[in-house]
Formats: structure tokens, sequence, C-alpha cells
């Protein structure tokens, strides 16, 4: 992180699990700060909507009733509770958009608002069972909007072509007329969009922009020797393909520590109490269970990543088709995990000195981590199934 923070001002949040943070009112300070006019860049980062939330809060202080959510995904189970916590999530998610609101609010007042790049974006999928942190489509295909009228001519078409977030820093780049070379930045395999953003048409227009390339190593501790859970997957013509190049690993991390690869939820408590009553129950399977090596999902017709695919044999040559350009990608990057070199990420430190070996230090009497619902960690003699492909 670079820059002058600018956090001085605070407001009553409207749960007590809500910053106090006025993100607006201190926005207004940096532009107000900016006393030569020059150009300048501003990072929103609300903590909203991570974990926790007031429960009910949605219903009790949104508004929000249970039969607002549309559709409860597949991989939980359709309850009272999941429901709830879908409603408290969005009602941080409104919270952080009635600070976006303000501040736009504020560049209009200033005259800037019609040139000034604002990118509004997800930075990984929901925290629930399933979700952040997965290689499933809700942990990746996450919302992006651009707003630039001074740069996008003709707004509201409908694009086709893949991105990525690491695309912005060149397309940023870019418009400030800075080279790559002379950005003082590692190289990376991120490209432009400007030209998607400054073109008329719709559908797709770069026809290399045709996958996209995801890949997952160690997010939490909770594994022997902090592992990580290491999937490279891509995206191509409506289907989702991964490689779990580890499957005797648990995807969640272990039970006994918890799954910490999940943050602790009332989404998560169900799922789990669930399978404690009934050891076949599908749901701690999808969110917790072991995986197979290889996962195909057809992304049109189950979006929610249920039904894998990977052992049709009317499918192979798809799939094969799906794991040779994974494979020709990665090792083009030079990718330590294609090239044999896996074990480089678990050998890593974790980056947190406080949750370093955090496996060990529980199982010889630890604390538990902050944060955590010691309902989470499952009896060290408890039988766990594992789910079959």
């Amino acid at each position: 992180m670079t820059g002058i923070p600018f956090n001085k001002r605070s407001a009553t949040p409207p749960t007590a699990e809500i910053s106090k943070n006025d993100y607006a009112s201190n926005f207004t300070d940096f532009l107000s700060a900016n006393t030569e006019s020059k150009p300048w860049c501003f990072w929103y980062g609300g903590v909203e909507p991570h974990r926790a939330y007031e429960y009910g809060s949605g219903i009790a202080k949104g508004g929000k009733k249970l039969t607002d959510i549309p559709r409860v995904p597949a991989y939980w189970p359709d309850t009272e509770t999941v429901r709830n916590d879908m409603l408290d999530y969005a009602f941080e998610v409104e919270h952080f958009d009635r600070h976006l609101e303000r501040m736009l609010q504020e560049l209009e007042s200033r005259g800037q608002l019609e040139n000034t790049i604002v990118i509004v974006m997800a930075d990984n999928g929901m925290p629930f069972p399933r979700g952040k942190g997965q290689n499933y489509e809700i942990a990746n295909h996450l919302p992006l909007a651009i707003r630039w009228p001074a740069g996008i001519p003709a707004p509201g078409r409908i694009v086709d072509d893949y991105v990525s977030v690491i695309d912005l820093a060149p397309t940023l780049l870019e418009v400030a007329g800075v080279a790559w070379k002379d950005s003082g930045m590692a190289p990376a395999t991120g490209r432009s969009i400007l030209p998607l953003l400054r073109s008329d048409r719709s559908g797709i227009l770069d026809a290399s922009r045709d996958h996209v390339i995801l890949g997952r190593e160690r997010n939490d501790v909770g594994r022997p020797n902090d592992e990580g859970y290491p999937v490279r997957s891509i995206v191509k013509n409506g289907l989702l393909f991964s490689r779990n190049f580890e499957p005797g690993r648990w995807p969640g991390c272990n039970p006994e520590t918890g799954y910490l690869d999940c943050d602790s939820s009332p989404t998560k408590s169900e799922i789990l109490q669930a399978h404690r009553k009934n050891a076949a129950d599908p749901f701690w399977a999808l969110a917790f269970g072991k995986r197979g090596e290889e996962e195909l999902y057809d992304l049109n017709s189950d979006p929610d990543c249920v039904l894998n695919l990977a052992s049709s044999a009317e499918l192979l040559p798809v799939k094969d088709a799906l794991n040779a350009q994974l494979e020709a990608d990665l090792r083009a990057q030079e990718d330590p995990r294609i090239l044999g070199r896996g074990a480089e990420f678990d050998a890593y430190p974790y980056a947190n000195d406080n949750q370093r070996g955090f496996y060990t230090r529980f199982r010889s009497g630890g604390p538990l981590l902050k944060f955590f619902n010691k309902d989470d960690f499952e009896p060290e003699n408890k039988e766990v199934p594992v789910r079959k492909e």
C-alpha cells in the first residue's frame, strides 16, 4: 500500500459489526487536500461485507424479507438461517454502495465526475462455504463496473470477452501514458482493456480473450505444515475445468482445526450441524468434503458447479482440450506447480506470525484463532467421510 491514508472521520454504523469508518467523508477530505489540482488516484477499500455480520440485520434494519432471496444456491440448504445470512450479507453490501453513491455525488458537485475513471469490483467471492477462496463460479465470476464518460464513447454495450483483475494495472498505466517497462513493476500477464472500453462494438472484440486462468494455493492455515490446497483452472466456452493437485488434502482445511479456509458463519454452522446429525448430508460434501483430481462443470446449465462432468466419456475430448490449453498457459508462465516444483509454494512461511503453524500449536493445546467459532472444530477421533466423485 502506498500513499497517505484518509480515515480520520467516523460515523455511527447501522450495526455493531459494520465499520465506523465514514468512507465518503474521508474521500471528501482527500479531494480537499488536493489543492494543486493534480491527477489523483484514490482506493476506497471498504471492509464491508467482510465477516462478521449482525444476525438478522438484513430484516430488522434493512427492511428485507426472507422471500427477497429469489434462489438459494444448490450447495447450501434452503433454510431460514441461510436466507437470513444472505440478507445480512446484502445489507452490508448496500452499506458499501451508499458510501459509493455519496462519493459520486461529491465528484459531481466538484465537476470531476465526467473525467474520473471509477472502477468498482469485488476482490473475492462471498465469505460463505464453497465461495471465497475456492475455484468455483461464485468465487471468481465477480462484479466489475467501470464508469468513465469522457473515455467510454459507447456505454451500455454487452462485451463477451473474458477480462480479469490482472488487466486493471495495464489498463490504468495505458490511460496514464506510462509504458509497463517504465513502471518499475515486475512483468505481468495482464493486458489493457482500454481497446474494449473505447470500442463501439458489442460481442467478441478480441478473439484472443476467449478464456481465463484461475489459480489457488494457500489461503489460510489449518492444515499440517501450513500446507495449501493447490488448484489450477481454466474457464472457456462456458465450461470450468479444474485440476486439484493435492486431492488428499481437505479443501477447506482440516476438520479437527475447524475448516479454517471458510469463515465462521451461520451458514457454515448450519451445514456442519446437519452433517453431524447425518453423515450423508450433501451440503457438507459440497462445501468441505475431499474432491477428485479433476472437476468439469457446464456453467450454462450448472452455474452452481454441483454436477462434476469430469468422468463423462462424451466430454472427454473437451476436457482433454481444456487441460492441454491450461497446461500450455501455465508452462508459458513458468508456474512451479505445473513444472513439478509445487512444494515451493508450501515451503514459503505463512505471512502472519501469529497464525503461522496454527495446526501444530492448536493440537498441542494452543488457543483458537480470533474470529473463529469453536463449534466449527471436529473432534480428532471423528470419522469424516470422503465425497465420492
